[in-house]
């Protein structure tokens, strides 16, 4: 069921997630199709996230904005009133309390624990997009093993001082009991600065063709069970519940959307039992998250590995 709008601004609209924004033109989108957007969503009642570019607004346009509750999406360089904040890199000043989010290859991540570690002291949480999943490889899990336990004994550190943060790679798993994927296409659309619809702002990014409709003529996009968790028979088994589920990148790397390929599945896994690790570390030192769920041993990292038992 549809929830959400994204509306990407301008071309030059910051990265939230695996893709790259690389467009360096601005192309704003027009007043007409921000407004009609805006009202698309209260038709619809969507909420609506608008994804910003590093340069500020014309008032009218903050005027449209302010008409609907929304959540902001900025850059760091524009991010001094966001809802959620993405960083530019690593040397990056982080806004005190705030929601942020880092791209990060594998090898920066396992170079800058420390600088996370820090971070996680003023903010509240940060969310780190990998932007090298689909290079990952077997020969890689005992590296990106050690980088989450590290990080895991961060986290110890900072919940020992009182300080109930958050990271994506580590506390989301604690605190699901179902699949919290990325819904694009499912539970969120995307209206790009052209006025089209797109299922999510990378395929806009990787060609304008692939719109899945228009403000005048609505959304249509095909065979849209395709794109959702129950017409997925491996990830519907799954217990990986914060895998992201990237649809743009199941279709570069599996030709299905709805498949996700074996590099994600084995990052998520990672992740998934270095939550467990660190829940386990938790109880022995008698703190207890609000909303923590018990989440059990697997030691399989793929789980197309062990399909014939869910038939």
């Amino acid at each position: 069921m549809l929830t959400y709008l994204i509306i990407v601004l301008d071309d030059t609209s910051v990265s939230y997630c695996h893709y790259e924004a690389n467009r360096k033109e601005r192309r704003l989108i027009s007043i007409d199709d921000l407004k009609a957007g805006i009202m698309f969503a209260m038709k619809e009642n969507l909420n609506v996230q608008f994804v910003y570019p590093d340069y500020e607004l014309p008032v009218e346009y903050l005027a449209a904005i302010d008409s609907i509750d929304h959540t902001d999406i900025k850059p760091v360089k524009n991010g001094d009133v966001a809802d959620v904040v993405v960083l530019s890199g690593w040397d990056d000043e982080v806004p005190e309390d705030a929601t942020c989010i880092i791209h990060s290859s594998f090898g920066e991540l396992s170079e800058h624990v420390t600088t996370i570690n820090d971070w996680l002291r003023r903010i509240t949480r940060l969310n780190v997009v990998l932007t090298d999943v689909d290079k990952f490889k077997d020969g890689d899990i005992d590296s990106y093993k050690k980088t989450l336990e590290a990080l895991a004994d961060g986290m110890m550190g900072l919940f020992q001082q009182g300080r109930n943060v958050q990271l994506n790679l580590l506390t989301d798993r604690l605190m699901l009991t179902e699949m919290n994927n990325c819904g694009a296409g499912d539970n969120n659309v995307t209206l790009a600065p052209n006025g089209k619809f797109y299922l999510c702002p990378a395929f806009y990014h990787e060609d304008e063709k692939q719109s899945v409709g228009d403000l005048k003529s609505g959304l249509n996009i095909k065979n849209p069970q395709l794109l959702r968790i129950d017409h997925a028979p491996i990830c519907r088994q799954c217990d990986a519940y914060q895998c992201r589920r990237c649809i743009w990148m199941n279709q570069r790397l599996t030709m299905d959307a709805n498949t996700p390929s074996h590099q994600q599945c084995v990052v998520a896994h990672l992740e998934r039992n270095a939550s467990r690790e660190l829940q386990m570390k938790l109880d022995e030192a008698g703190i207890r998250l609000t909303d923590s769920h018990p989440i059990e041993e697997m030691t399989e990292l793929d789980p197309f590995n062990i399909v014939n038992r869910w038939k």
